[in-house]
């Protein structure tokens, strides 16, 4: 018994090289570097058990990358411990594999947080003939119900009419505009998934955004970027991504509910009014047909992924917006000008109105490009053995597409290290498209409700800047727009700010 005692003791007395001492044990015995690695593009010599990991920053790794695109070109490998990326850099090279060679580079790498929530299944996180199979039926029944026409449009410009309202409540003091404009973009996913929209203070509506709020925290912090490389090891101590799974499993939860009560309801007959019904409808057409990927695991990871990924990338966009009009008055007072000559006070803002305003179209993009909301993409996996640029990339190997260093290439922008809504206008003041706009992504995998963002993003700007001006707590000259969250996203700063009615003369 004593002897069991200082046993436990001693365990307690050095807990950390015992943990360490695991951890080495776990990442000696998966270290290896087989044969088929072999002609894998140059890169930094691995360490043995942590690759490259000691030399990346965790809280912006693609700083890392971008120093090595300099050293090693467009196309080297990183070790994530024993496991290799692919880092494709710049605009030709990303062409070459997401457009030329497509079909190779279209897997979703198996990231481990997203493995996590989704099992694999659903529109985002599969693969091959499954992701083939829900990406061509999640594009199809979005243009049904709307997406890119005129009938998402008035849905965009109904929610733009509430969130208005709702900026006004402060009446002229301090507010972060954070959850409304959460609310309102999520409103426009609900109503073409649920069928309906929430009220913004609804209980039910704040948890499910604190789940995607929390989804997208962990997956941009260190902690999140430490779970992807060893999900093992960090899956066995507490910490917010242990808070924040069972979160998103609770929200989860709660679309298989509504799911469960829209079946029971379903009216096949008739023609599905919202994702939900369509996808059942097509379950029960494909009931019979042998590995039919229209099951509930498949629906349920889509409602998620289209929820969570629609909601946090485009209200994220419009915080970042907002903070930018206040930290560039005269941009602002741009904008403002050309609301005033192209759509006046009373009539709510059109997308056919976006052709007669290139300087707001124009800030709208620029706002996105040096937001570089999302430094490497969601990582991509190669399907099969690849040929790239000389190299032999194994089937099944990590591909991290740096979009980074396409939106920040001098080469391609006139002045890309800073805001500057002139990288969207010639010189005659028209609007001017950029193929180096990649904030979309590139090749098949490209975002499938970038239509959809594009229609909120100029619709909730709009319809905010007609009403309001808006000034931070801080001189324009103090406020800062870096990024609070740099990781996986680069997520916008929480700030407070004023929201004043404009006077029209």
């Amino acid at each position: 018994m004593l002897f069991t005692v200082e046993i436990w003791q001693f365990v307690k007395s050095n807990i950390l090289s015992v943990v360490l001492g695991i951890i080495a044990l776990i990442l000696w015995k998966n270290w290896s570097k087989p044969d088929h690695f072999s002609r894998l593009p140059p890169g930094p010599a691995p360490v043995p058990l942590v690759g490259n990991l000691l030399h990346i920053d965790v809280k912006e790794p693609y700083t890392y990358y971008l120093e090595l695109a300099k050293k090693y070109g467009s196309v080297f490998t990183i070790w994530l411990s024993n496991k290799p990326a692919v880092v494709i850099s710049g605009y030709e090279a990303l062409k070459d594999a997401l457009l030329t060679q497509g079909d190779d580079f279209s897997g979703r790498a198996n990231y481990p947080v997203l493995m996590r929530v989704t099992r694999g299944y659903g529109v985002l996180a599969s693969s091959g003939h499954r992701w083939r199979e829900l990406r061509r039926f999640s594009i199809m029944t979005l243009k049904n119900f709307g997406m890119g026409r005129r009938s998402i449009e008035e849905r965009i410009q109904e929610e733009a009419r509430c969130l208005v309202k709702a900026f006004e409540e402060p009446n002229g003091g301090t507010f972060n505009p954070e959850h409304l404009l959460c609310n309102a973009v999520s409103n426009v996913i609900c109503s073409i998934v649920f069928r309906h929209r929430f009220e913004y203070h609804d209980p039910q509506f704040r948890f499910l955004f604190d789940a995607i709020d929390a989804y997208f925290k962990v997956l941009s912090s260190p902690i999140g970027q430490l779970y992807n490389i060893f999900p093992k090891i960090v899956g066995l101590f507490p910490g917010p991504h242990k808070k924040m799974f069972k979160m998103v499993d609770k929200a989860q939860a709660y679309m298989k509910e509504q799911t469960v009560n829209r079946l029971m309801k379903l009216d096949t007959s008739s023609m599905p009014e919202d994702y939900i019904e369509a996808f059942l409808i097509k379950m029960l057409e494909e009931k019979d047909k042998a590995n039919s990927e229209f099951s509930y695991d498949n629906l349920f990871s889509s409602i998620w992924s289209l929820f969570s990924a629609g909601t946090e990338t485009t209200s994220s966009t419009l915080r970042h917006m907002l903070l930018i009009m206040m930290k560039y008055p005269e941009v602002q007072e741009r904008v403002h000008k050309e609301i005033d000559e192209v759509i006046g006070p009373d009539r709510p803002p059109m997308m056919e109105d976006r052709v007669k305003m290139p300087y707001t179209d124009a800030v709208v993009h620029e706002v996105q490009r040096s937001m570089d909301l999302a430094p490497t993409a969601v990582p991509h996996k190669v399907m099969r053995d690849t040929e790239f640029h000389n190299y032999h990339i194994p089937e099944g190997t990590l591909v991290l597409p740096l979009i980074s260093s396409v939106l920040a290439d001098p080469q391609l922008w006139k002045n890309p290290n800073h805001f500057d809504p002139e990288n969207f206008l010639d010189d005659a003041g028209h609007f001017q498209k950029n193929d180096a706009f990649l904030a979309f992504g590139l090749g098949k995998r490209v975002c499938l409700g970038e239509g959809l963002a594009r229609m909120e993003l100029f619709l909730f700007f709009t319809s905010l800047m007609q009403r309001f001006t808006f000034v931070g707590i801080e001189p324009p000259e103090e406020i800062d727009i870096t990024p609070s969250c740099c990781s996986f996203g680069r997520l916008p700063r929480s700030y407070e700010c004023y929201a004043k009615l404009r006077v029209q003369e």
